[in-house]
Order: C-alpha cells, then structure tokens, then sequence
C-alpha cells in the first residue's frame, strides 16, 4: 500500500498531518517565519515542501539562506526541486550560489533542471558560466534547460533590463 492509499483510509497519521496543515494555514495567516523555518526539517516531504513554499511567500528574502539550505540537504529530490523553484520565483540574486551548487552538483536530473530555470528567471551574468557548462550535462532536460536560461540572459543583455517580461520567461 503506497502512502497516499494510507492516508485515505483515515489512519492516525493521515489525521495528524491534516491537522498540522490546518496549524500551518493558521501559522500562515499569522506571517509566523519561525514556525515554517522549523516545518523545513519535519521527517514528511509534503510537510517541507508545503513549508518551502510557504516561506518564501511570507519571508522575502530572509527565507533564502534556508530555502537554500533545503536545496542543499533535504534528502528528496522533490523538496530539493521546490527550493530551486521557489529560489528563482523570489528573485533575490543572495539564491545564486546555491542555485549554481544544486545545478553542478545534485544527483537528480529533477533538481538540476529547476535550478538552471531558476538562474534564468533570475537573470544573471554571474550565473552564464554554470549554465553554459550544464550544456553538456548527461540529461536532455537540463541541457534543454539552461539553454532556455541562456537565451533568456542574452535577451536581458541586448535589452538592459530584468522586468515582469524576462522573469516569466527566464525558464
């Protein structure tokens, strides 16, 4: 039985893990950091990466140096992959290191793929010489994708601007 099959048969910890999502909408409504900064470390991936999310929406750019943390520890490859995400959907250039580590260095194709996006919607130079190496990464995807970055920073570089226009289609 996988997981989700669990959960909706009502067991006790189908139960308890509703009543934390409730808890964290609470904590949500209340701006509470804190409480997210802590649900990064929960043992339940949907827990993290609800609180990933989360966190970068109520943090601003307080929430990188975890989020960025999570990028670079969090053992599934899914939470990994909603850090890089949320990274590039913050906007704040304090992402780029570890954007451009989890684009070198993570094991998941999943993972590197969304950072090189990241570094896309992100916009910056600091980042063309990590893309261009992921050009000849082992994954299609992430070669396709930091060619999508790519294009995107030399459109910022011929027009001289990061606006709405290149975020949305940095990746």
């Amino acid at each position: 039985m996988d997981k989700t099959q669990y959960f909706m048969q009502g067991n006790t910890q189908h139960s308890g893990i509703m009543f934390l999502i409730e808890k964290m909408e609470e904590e949500f409504n209340n701006k509470n950091k804190d409480f997210f900064k802590n649900l990064l470390g929960h043992p339940d991936h949907v827990i993290r990466t609800r609180s990933v999310c989360i966190l970068a929406d109520i943090a601003g750019e307080e929430s990188v140096i975890p989020i960025s943390n999570v990028l670079e520890t969090d053992p599934d490859e899914l939470v990994r992959h909603e850090a890089a995400f949320s990274l590039g959907q913050l906007g704040f250039r304090s992402g780029l290191k570890g954007l451009c580590k989890a684009l070198k260095e993570d094991p998941s194709f999943f993972v590197r793929h969304e950072a090189a996006i990241a570094l896309g919607v992100l916009g910056s130079e600091q980042a063309r010489k990590t893309l261009e190496e992921s050009l000849s990464d082992p994954s299609e995807e992430v070669r396709k994708s930091a060619l999508v970055a790519l294009v995107n920073l030399d459109y910022i570089s011929k027009t001289k601007q990061i606006n709405r226009f290149t975020q949305m289609t940095g990746g």
